[in-house]
């Protein structure tokens, strides 16, 4: 087992190490809320690759343009947005926003020695890079998110299909005898940043946009709901040692208010931290962290952290674990790209998503909080329990084939308790 230094126990000397932007703020919150938060939602929107992938275009001859799908899905977002009069007060993408990679390999890794091969087997995605994912991909996801521009804070993570590149190891190379890719990594920002960077339309000079690291790959937030605030946080994809020292010291700065952590790969469908990750960034790159390493050194050390949100495996993963301090997190896996009845209805065989996205309704001002999850389709204008056909469509492409549609159903409509949140976030004054 690789030996990890703890970076984050109190010490923030890593910090001096690298560039950290941090915007100002008013003076630090000791408590999170001053009153009643009220009823309010986020919105989680799922890995929405498949939308904007330019062979999911009529130009590139596909049955309809993917890319509705998306727009519609961000345009419902924003008409149910608080400032709309709805009660989504924030929306979190959990990464892998296009599809397409435009390198093989970056300069950043490149100048570190870093060698590559051929992707060998797996997807089309993998085979080569595509000057669509610039031209079309990019341009295109940006479009969508100018739709929430103005109606409420967000945050965009870049998952690994948001990096520039993608290799192969040749120390570790493909065995296709075993039917296995190899390891392989993923790296280069410039793509996300041309996009999402702190400097960026969507987040320059807001006031609800408090820090970001690495060009905006890492970011914070502060949203309000009703007389509440709480913090959101951002990470990039197997995030580094320098994203976590980072986090660390976006948390100390917001001290008391409850937080939520979106990052791409965290976790899988059995709700456990996904331990199977191909690329697996950290087999190669001792900065970089898996999910049982961002949980070991960041996520657990740190009592505020109550949610932790994640896409990147398709289907569904719900887990809970308990922190340093005897506290649980919860954690939530959603990514629907597999999802393809409606390319299947325009008679055609590929994996879209149909416009299914969670929503987080949070319950705080009762003696029992709690978040009800709900996921609902955009595109059908429904939920997953108003649709008879829903495990039909989509319990077996999301490995759950063995499971009756009510069990099925289960994975997307529950309720989280949050039991121990009034011990641990108090009201001013008390």
């Amino acid at each position: 087992m690789k030996t990890r230094r703890c970076i984050l126990n109190g010490s923030l000397a890593m910090l001096t190490a690298f560039a950290v932007t941090v915007l100002p703020s008013a003076a630090l919150a000791a408590s999170y809320r001053d009153g009643d938060c009220g009823a309010f939602t986020v919105a989680m929107i799922p890995d929405t690759q498949n939308y904007v992938d330019y062979r999911n275009q009529v130009w590139s001859g596909f049955a309809f343009d993917a890319t509705e799908q998306l727009y519609a899905q961000m345009l419902w977002i924003s008409q149910q947005s608080r400032s709309s009069g709805g009660d989504i007060v924030f929306a979190t993408h959990v990464g892998d926003i296009w599809q397409h990679y435009s390198e093989w390999m970056d300069p950043h890794h490149a100048a570190r020695g870093f060698k590559g091969m051929p992707n060998i087997g797996g997807s089309e995605v993998a085979i080569s890079p595509k000057v669509h994912t610039r031209a079309f991909e990019i341009p295109a996801a940006v479009n969508g998110f100018k739709l929430l521009m103005g109606k409420m804070p967000f945050s965009v993570v870049p998952g690994n299909h948001d990096l520039d590149a993608l290799w192969t190891d040749p120390a570790h190379p493909p065995r296709p005898e075993l039917k296995q890719a190899g390891v392989r990594h993923v790296g280069g920002l410039t793509g996300f940043q041309s996009a999402f960077s702190d400097r960026s339309g969507f987040f320059d000079g807001k006031p609800w946009y408090v820090g970001a690291h690495d060009g905006g790959a890492d970011s914070a937030q502060i949203f309000t709901a009703g007389q509440c605030r709480f913090l959101h946080i951002g990470l990039q994809y197997h995030a580094p040692d320098a994203s976590l020292a980072w986090a660390a010291e976006m948390i100390g700065r917001y001290p008391g208010l409850p937080t939520i952590v979106t990052t791409h790969d965290y976790l899988g469908r059995d709700g456990r931290r996904h331990g199977a990750s191909n690329p697996n960034n950290s087999a190669l790159d001792s900065l970089d962290n898996s999910p049982e390493m961002i949980w070991n050194e960041f996520l657990s050390q740190h009592d505020q952290i109550f949610l932790v949100l994640s896409g990147h495996v398709s289907g569904q993963g719900l887990g809970a674990d308990t922190n340093r301090f005897g506290n649980t997190v919860w954690q939530i896996m959603a990514d629907y790209q597999a999802r393809g009845q409606t390319a299947k209805d325009a008679g055609a065989e590929r994996a879209i998503g149909d416009g299914w996205l969670r929503l987080l309704n949070f319950r705080l001002d009762t003696d029992k909080p709690s978040i009800e999850v709900r996921t609902y389709s955009t595109h059908y204008g429904k939920f997953a329990g108003e649709i008879p056909e829903y495990g039909t469509w989509y319990k077996a492409r999301e490995g759950h084939a063995e499971l009756s549609d009510q069990d099925f159903l289960k994975r997307d409509e529950f309720t989280v308790p949050l039991e121990d949140f009034h011990k641990r976030f108090k009201m001013s004054g008390q």
